[in-house]
């Protein structure tokens, strides 16, 4: 069972910048066990939970949605366990709740769908004001 936490939400003004922290459970990403690619969703007020950024385990390739390309960056640290994504510019259409989920890697594959993901964190909100 591969636990998640997310932390670094807050309030931001339009234009500004927040980094998301997503700290896994001890030795989850260790090397010689299961390889989890990691990703960034979000769920904004009355719509459904959508993609927002994607890591393998390697670290070797990341995708984006194009909501969010050029602005946000998903990196991680398997020595720490942890995975961030900096977001940059931000706007107010990027408000929403921030979730940090983990994904049993097969064939260096990056997926976008939530169902693709097994394991998720409680999420942290992120507003944006104008």
């Amino acid at each position: 069972q591969v636990q998640l936490v997310e932390s670094g939400g807050g309030l931001v003004q339009a234009g500004g910048s927040l980094r998301l922290s997503c700290a896994a459970s001890e030795h989850t990403f260790t090397p010689y066990t299961t390889p989890y690619s990691m990703g960034w969703f979000r769920q904004g007020p009355g719509k459904e939970r959508e993609f927002v950024a994607a890591i393998l385990w390697s670290g070797g390739r990341t995708d984006y949605d194009d909501s969010v390309k050029g602005r946000f960056t998903i990196s991680r640290d398997n020595a720490k366990n942890t995975v961030h994504l900096q977001m940059n510019s931000l706007k107010p259409e990027d408000t929403a709740v921030y979730y940090c989920a983990a994904r049993r890697e097969f064939y260096e594959t990056l997926k976008t769908g939530t169902n693709d993901y097994d394991y998720w964190g409680q999420g942290t909100q992120v507003t944006v004001s104008s």
